[in-house]
């Protein structure tokens, strides 16, 4: 027969509460007390002590806590104690899984962190936690734990695009300039993971000499697909026009494209037409028609203007790219490559990469690589200006970027302060959201 005596207080013979129940709140001891397990003995339900989540760029951490460590707005550097006894345990997490782009850095104190006293540990990767124990004075403090999370409850988010296509090349013998690659810009939703493929077209090849057919040759396609996405595809810039008998078509005749190269010829010859086929907004604008005076070519179109007019003594310059912000900075793409002339002077190359046309029997200026500028044209014994490679440009919020790309894209958090990470993609690639 077993016995069971209940008791809400168990005192010392001092009288002092050593167990004390009010409330269904058990207290073991009191303050200044040494609360000691007998060796071989298991406590239950002993752990970490977890606090309130910390935002502060420094803070010193104690032993048996937990530090839920949210770097949304600042990296953070925590100073671990300057004492610590063997069996210590500290953890710390990524709350908003930004250390990727903010990240978490750990001062040992004078203490050794895995066996080194330099450099400090630094975490960088969204997700992940840290749970380390002190060992001892040989190896100090060591992570028993040391890994990410997946999010497994993923959501959906708006990411900026920026695609341009590669510029079209300036004519040949007697050319206009090569029109810009297309032009497009979109907001578009992601949901992970889900694998986002890239492509980067190549600005079209240059015309060398009195070759046959002379006109430039266009640029490549540039675009961003993905499953659930709506594909961008930027036109390749059209080429400007030349004079060879095997044109394909009217004898310098600009070529259509994205943006449409210059006209080019001995007279009056067409210009190809931009936003080809047509997009919303516009992709591109047409190029300019050359001069029935002969030798002065015209200046092909831009995603922000159309090809310049050549006057009797001067080549048409090249329309005006157009600016975006996507990078946290102002820049210019797209610009249109300036028409060849044989008298006063040559068209000059739109802004945003455009490539100026030549002077006398000099050669074309090649549009800007990842511009997607379009080449300058030139006269007969030069070469023409080769298009510029086209670009494409994603943004997404800091805090939900993967860090899984191929292709290696330039990446740069907290773009210019707006919070955003730009994946800038000068080849072809994939971003795994």
């Amino acid at each position: 027969m077993s016995s069971i005596i209940k008791v809400n207080t168990v005192q010392d013979v001092d009288g002092n509460n050593i167990i004390n129940e009010n409330a269904n709140t058990i207290t073991i001891g009191k303050s200044g007390d040494t609360i000691q397990v007998a060796s071989g003995a298991s406590l239950v339900g002993a752990g970490i002590e977890w606090q309130s989540v910390v935002t502060a760029a420094t803070f010193t951490a104690v032993a048996g806590r937990g530090y839920p460590i949210d770097t949304s707005s600042n990296a953070c550097t925590v100073t671990l104690p300057a004492a610590a006894s063997v069996g210590d345990q500290i953890i710390f997490t990524d709350y908003a899984r930004y250390w990727y782009t903010n990240s978490l850095t750990i001062n040992p104190n004078s203490l050794k962190y895995q066996g080194n006293t330099t450099p400090q540990p630094n975490y960088n990767t969204s997700g992940e936690s840290v749970h380390i124990v002190y060992m001892d004075v040989t190896k100090g403090w060591i992570p028993i734990n040391d890994g990410a999370v997946a999010l497994e409850t993923p959501q959906s988010y708006s990411a900026d695009v920026l695609v341009v296509a590669g510029g079209g090349s300036g004519g040949g013998w007697t050319g206009g300039g090569g029109g810009a690659g297309g032009y497009r810009t979109s907001t578009q939703t992601f949901s992970p993971p889900t694998v986002y493929t890239i492509t980067v077209g190549d600005g079209g090849a240059a015309k060398s000499g009195s070759t046959t057919p002379s006109r430039g040759n266009n640029g490549s396609d540039s675009s961003i697909s993905g499953s659930g996405l709506t594909t961008i595809t930027s036109t390749a810039g059209g080429g400007g026009g030349g004079n060879g008998t095997d044109e394909g078509g009217v004898i310098g005749t600009g070529q259509n494209g994205g943006s449409g190269g210059g006209g080019g010829g001995y007279s009056s010859k067409p210009a190809g037409s931009g936003d080809t086929p047509a997009t919303v907004p516009s992709q591109g604008n047409d190029g300019s028609d050359s001069n029935s005076t002969q030798f002065n070519l015209g200046g092909g179109g831009g995603a922000g203007a159309v090809g310049g007019t050549p006057t009797t003594t001067t080549g048409g310059n090249g329309g005006a790219g157009t600016a975006s912000s996507i990078t946290g900075a102002s820049v210019t793409y797209a610009g249109g490559g300036g028409g060849h002339s044989s008298h006063t002077a040559a068209g000059t190359g739109g802004a945003g990469g455009g490539g100026a046309g030549s002077t006398g029997t000099g050669s074309g200026v090649n549009g800007t690589a990842n511009t997607g500028g379009g080449g300058g044209g030139m006269r007969d014994t030069g070469v023409s200006g080769t298009g510029g490679k086209g670009v494409v440009i994603v943004s997404v919020p800091d805090g939900l970027y993967s860090g899984t790309t191929t292709g290696t894209p330039t990446v740069q958090t907290n773009a210019g302060g707006t919070g955003k990470t730009v994946m800038t993609f000068t080849g072809d690639g994939t971003y795994t959201s």
